[in-house]
């Protein structure tokens, strides 16, 4: 927990409970008593909320690095997320049967897969759309390229609310 508490800091947070931990002690108590030690029941395998579309260029350097960090803090699991080239054919993207929600990096790759106009700052906050060409739209959260809040803490605050924002929609999908 101390490394997560670390890496919020740097993002400009400075106190963050996560609302599942508070939920899941009491089944993680329920089934350490019926089963073996404690240990066991936090390491077993969590069931994935929905999965996470990533668009834009994929992280090099200390972008990437901030962007590992971010997936630890969210505690995704490698099959719960993947990286989207905004240039693909929206419509040959396939939903993978389970809730998905899309993070935009940067407002050009946020205009190109929403069709929106807006800058980025008013394409921010907002739950924007992704049609996939038939009747289905995945919602699409807009917010700043990585190699940008490396240089600017007071996005990469932003940047991570945006993330929070997006895992709340994940939930009430």
């Amino acid at each position: 927990m101390s490394n997560n508490s670390s890496f919020l800091k740097e993002m400009g947070i400075t106190e963050w409970t996560s609302r599942d931990a508070i939920q899941a002690q009491p089944e993680a108590f329920v089934v350490a008593s019926s089963q073996a030690a404690p240990q066991e029941a936090q390491s077993s395998p969590r069931v994935g909320n929905g999965m996470w579309w990533f668009f834009g260029n994929e992280p090099q350097g200390d972008a990437k690095i901030l962007f590992q960090n971010l997936i630890r803090v969210l505690g995704l699991a490698k099959n719960e997320w993947s990286w989207k080239n905004p240039s693909e054919k929206l419509g040959q993207l396939e939903n993978p049967g389970s809730p998905v929600v899309a993070i935009a990096f940067g407002g050009p790759v946020a205009q190109k897969i929403t069709g929106e106009r807006d800058p980025l700052p008013q394409l921010r906050e907002t739950v924007l759309a992704l049609n996939m060409g038939n009747d289905e739209e995945i919602p699409v959260i807009a917010s700043f390229e990585l190699n940008q809040v490396l240089t600017k803490p007071k996005e990469k605050a932003m940047l991570w609310q945006d993330l929070l924002m997006a895992r709340s929609v994940l939930q009430n999908i």
